[in-house]
Protein backbone atom coordinates (compact mmCIF):
# COMPACT_ATOMS: atom_id res chain seq x y z
CA UNK A 1 0.00 0.00 0.00
CA UNK A 2 1.53 3.30 -1.03
CA UNK A 3 2.85 5.89 1.39
CA UNK A 4 0.80 8.95 2.46
CA UNK A 5 2.10 12.42 1.16
CA UNK A 6 0.70 14.02 4.06
CA UNK A 7 3.58 15.02 6.60
CA UNK A 8 3.57 13.16 9.63
CA UNK A 9 2.50 14.78 13.23
CA UNK A 10 6.73 15.18 14.03
CA UNK A 11 7.25 17.12 10.54
CA UNK A 12 4.57 19.60 11.36
CA UNK A 13 5.64 19.83 15.17
CA UNK A 14 9.37 21.02 14.21
CA UNK A 15 7.62 23.40 11.41
CA UNK A 16 4.95 25.20 13.54
CA UNK A 17 7.17 24.95 16.90
CA UNK A 18 6.02 23.79 20.49
CA UNK A 19 3.55 26.70 20.53
CA UNK A 20 1.94 26.41 16.94
CA UNK A 21 3.88 29.85 15.96
CA UNK A 22 5.22 30.66 12.99
CA UNK A 23 8.56 29.78 11.87
CA UNK A 24 11.54 31.15 12.53
CA UNK A 25 13.13 34.54 10.95
CA UNK A 26 15.69 33.46 9.92
CA UNK A 27 13.67 30.88 7.59
CA UNK A 28 11.73 33.31 6.59
CA UNK A 29 11.76 34.54 3.34
CA UNK A 30 12.00 38.49 2.81
CA UNK A 31 8.69 39.82 1.42
CA UNK A 32 9.54 41.88 -1.34
CA UNK A 33 9.23 45.84 -0.74
CA UNK A 34 8.94 45.48 2.91
CA UNK A 35 10.85 48.04 4.92
CA UNK A 36 13.34 46.15 6.95
CA UNK A 37 12.42 46.27 10.78
CA UNK A 38 14.79 48.71 13.01
CA UNK A 39 17.75 46.80 15.26
CA UNK A 40 18.04 48.34 18.63
CA UNK A 41 21.20 46.71 18.70
CA UNK A 42 22.00 48.27 15.41
CA UNK A 43 25.13 50.90 16.01
CA UNK A 44 24.60 52.28 12.79
CA UNK A 45 21.19 53.27 13.75
CA UNK A 46 21.22 57.29 13.46
CA UNK A 47 20.50 58.53 17.32
CA UNK A 48 21.20 62.33 16.27
CA UNK A 49 18.83 64.81 18.10
CA UNK A 50 15.95 66.59 16.13
CA UNK A 51 17.64 70.24 14.47
CA UNK A 52 14.68 72.14 16.37
CA UNK A 53 15.70 70.38 19.70
CA UNK A 54 19.02 72.00 19.62
CA UNK A 55 20.27 75.68 20.48
CA UNK A 56 22.32 77.34 17.97
CA UNK A 57 25.91 79.06 18.52
CA UNK A 58 24.73 82.60 18.26
CA UNK A 59 21.69 81.85 20.58
CA UNK A 60 24.43 80.83 23.41
CA UNK A 61 26.95 83.46 22.75
CA UNK A 62 23.96 86.14 23.05
CA UNK A 63 22.58 84.31 25.81
CA UNK A 64 26.35 84.19 27.70
CA UNK A 65 26.94 87.72 26.35
CA UNK A 66 23.67 90.04 27.27
CA UNK A 67 24.09 89.47 31.31
CA UNK A 68 28.02 90.76 30.81
CA UNK A 69 27.14 93.73 29.32
CA UNK A 70 24.01 94.43 31.51
CA UNK A 71 26.41 94.40 34.31
CA UNK A 72 29.11 96.53 32.60
CA UNK A 73 26.60 99.07 31.62
CA UNK A 74 25.68 99.17 35.09
CA UNK A 75 28.89 99.37 36.24
CA UNK A 76 29.92 102.34 33.83
CA UNK A 77 26.78 104.16 34.95
CA UNK A 78 27.58 103.39 38.53
CA UNK A 79 31.43 105.38 37.78
CA UNK A 80 29.64 108.12 35.95
CA UNK A 81 27.64 109.10 38.84
CA UNK A 82 30.36 109.03 41.01
CA UNK A 83 33.01 111.04 38.75
CA UNK A 84 30.05 114.07 38.06
CA UNK A 85 31.03 117.03 39.93
CA UNK A 86 28.84 117.34 42.79
CA UNK A 87 26.52 120.76 42.73
CA UNK A 88 27.40 122.77 45.83
CA UNK A 89 25.31 125.09 47.74
CA UNK A 90 26.47 128.70 47.87
CA UNK A 91 28.82 129.58 50.75
CA UNK A 92 27.32 132.20 53.36
CA UNK A 93 30.40 133.90 54.99
CA UNK A 94 30.31 136.66 57.22
CA UNK A 95 31.31 140.08 56.81
CA UNK A 96 34.50 141.29 58.53
CA UNK A 97 36.18 144.98 58.93
CA UNK A 98 37.72 145.56 55.53
CA UNK A 99 38.00 149.55 54.60
CA UNK A 100 40.54 149.02 52.14
CA UNK A 101 38.31 146.58 50.53
CA UNK A 102 37.05 149.06 47.32
CA UNK A 103 40.79 150.31 46.41
CA UNK A 104 43.32 149.80 43.77
CA UNK A 105 44.89 146.50 45.23
CA UNK A 106 41.94 144.64 46.04
CA UNK A 107 40.72 145.61 42.27
CA UNK A 108 43.98 144.22 40.82
CA UNK A 109 44.42 141.02 42.75
CA UNK A 110 40.74 139.70 42.92
CA UNK A 111 40.74 139.30 39.34
CA UNK A 112 44.14 137.83 39.27
CA UNK A 113 43.33 135.11 41.62
CA UNK A 114 42.82 131.81 40.09
CA UNK A 115 40.32 129.36 39.75
CA UNK A 116 41.61 126.14 41.43
CA UNK A 117 43.96 126.47 44.20
CA UNK A 118 45.29 122.76 44.53
CA UNK A 119 41.83 120.19 44.85
CA UNK A 120 39.90 123.25 45.83
CA UNK A 121 37.88 125.16 43.40
CA UNK A 122 36.24 128.71 43.30
CA UNK A 123 32.79 128.71 45.59
CA UNK A 124 30.19 131.12 44.80
CA UNK A 125 29.55 133.27 47.73
CA UNK A 126 25.72 133.86 48.95
CA UNK A 127 24.94 137.16 49.08
CA UNK A 128 24.96 139.73 50.33
CA UNK A 129 28.72 138.37 49.80
CA UNK A 130 31.55 140.70 51.72
CA UNK A 131 33.35 142.76 49.58
CA UNK A 132 37.02 141.45 48.36
CA UNK A 133 36.37 138.00 49.06
CA UNK A 134 36.60 134.82 47.46
CA UNK A 135 36.40 131.21 48.50
CA UNK A 136 37.57 127.86 47.38
CA UNK A 137 36.34 124.47 48.03
CA UNK A 138 36.67 120.62 47.82
CA UNK A 139 34.11 119.31 44.89
CA UNK A 140 32.17 118.03 47.58
CA UNK A 141 32.13 120.85 49.70
CA UNK A 142 33.81 120.93 53.50
CA UNK A 143 35.66 123.65 55.26
CA UNK A 144 36.88 126.21 52.57
CA UNK A 145 39.71 128.48 51.88
CA UNK A 146 38.84 131.92 52.16
CA UNK A 147 40.88 134.76 50.79
CA UNK A 148 39.79 138.34 51.98
CA UNK A 149 41.81 141.86 50.80
CA UNK A 150 41.74 145.28 52.11
CA UNK A 151 41.41 144.63 56.02
CA UNK A 152 43.30 146.47 58.89
CA UNK A 153 46.28 145.47 60.68
CA UNK A 154 45.84 142.44 62.29
CA UNK A 155 45.64 143.21 66.31
CA UNK A 156 48.42 140.45 66.86
CA UNK A 157 50.59 141.44 64.64
CA UNK A 158 53.44 143.85 66.34
CA UNK A 159 57.26 143.75 66.45
CA UNK A 160 57.80 140.89 68.36
CA UNK A 161 55.74 138.92 65.61
CA UNK A 162 57.44 135.52 63.71
CA UNK A 163 57.12 136.11 59.68
CA UNK A 164 57.40 133.55 56.90
CA UNK A 165 58.41 134.49 53.71
CA UNK A 166 56.71 132.15 50.81
CA UNK A 167 57.49 133.20 47.01
CA UNK A 168 58.49 136.74 48.40
CA UNK A 169 55.48 137.47 50.40
CA UNK A 170 55.79 137.95 54.14
CA UNK A 171 53.34 136.26 55.99
CA UNK A 172 51.66 136.68 59.65
CA UNK A 173 50.04 133.37 60.91
CA UNK A 174 47.03 133.36 63.14
CA UNK A 175 46.38 129.71 64.67
CA UNK A 176 42.52 128.84 65.49
CA UNK A 177 42.56 125.81 66.93
CA UNK A 178 38.95 125.70 67.93
CA UNK A 179 37.90 125.71 64.42
CA UNK A 180 41.35 123.91 63.09
CA UNK A 181 42.23 126.45 60.75
CA UNK A 182 44.94 128.82 60.38
CA UNK A 183 44.64 132.24 58.86
CA UNK A 184 47.94 133.87 56.97
CA UNK A 185 47.85 137.35 56.72
CA UNK A 186 50.35 139.15 54.06
CA UNK A 187 51.56 142.43 56.11
CA UNK A 188 54.27 143.41 53.51
CA UNK A 189 52.05 145.15 50.44
CA UNK A 190 49.60 148.22 50.19
CA UNK A 191 46.78 146.67 52.08
CA UNK A 192 46.27 143.55 54.16
CA UNK A 193 45.17 140.46 52.56
CA UNK A 194 44.07 137.61 54.82
CA UNK A 195 43.88 133.46 53.57
CA UNK A 196 42.08 131.50 56.19
CA UNK A 197 43.21 127.51 55.55
CA UNK A 198 41.96 124.94 57.19
CA UNK A 199 44.26 122.44 58.83
CA UNK A 200 45.22 119.25 56.16
CA UNK A 201 44.48 121.38 53.35
CA UNK A 202 48.38 121.32 52.27
CA UNK A 203 50.40 124.48 51.38
CA UNK A 204 49.55 124.80 47.95
CA UNK A 205 46.86 127.37 48.35
CA UNK A 206 49.66 129.48 50.45
CA UNK A 207 52.25 129.18 47.45
CA UNK A 208 49.62 130.21 44.81
CA UNK A 209 47.99 132.94 46.74
CA UNK A 210 51.74 134.49 46.78
CA UNK A 211 52.38 133.96 43.82
CA UNK A 212 49.83 136.51 42.38
CA UNK A 213 50.23 138.74 45.40
CA UNK A 214 53.97 138.57 43.91
CA UNK A 215 52.76 139.34 40.60
CA UNK A 216 50.26 141.75 40.64
CA UNK A 217 51.01 144.20 43.83
CA UNK A 218 54.40 145.53 44.68
CA UNK A 219 55.97 144.99 48.09
CA UNK A 220 56.15 147.51 50.22
CA UNK A 221 58.16 147.64 54.09
CA UNK A 222 56.10 146.18 56.65
CA UNK A 223 54.23 148.21 59.73
CA UNK A 224 53.62 145.96 62.99
CA UNK A 225 51.94 147.50 65.74
CA UNK A 226 53.78 147.94 69.46
CA UNK A 227 54.69 145.74 71.95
Amino acid sequence: MAESSDPTADDRDEATGPEGTAEPSALRKATPGAEPADDPDDESADDTPAADSQYSPALIATAVALPIVLIVGVLVAAFLILRAPVEREPLALGPVPAPAADGPACAALLPALPADLGDYTKSTLAEPAPPATRAWQLPEGGEPIVLRCGLDRPLEFNRASPLQEVDGVKWFQVRDETAKTGTWFAVDRETYIALTVPDGSGTAAVQTVSDTITATLPAQPINPGEL
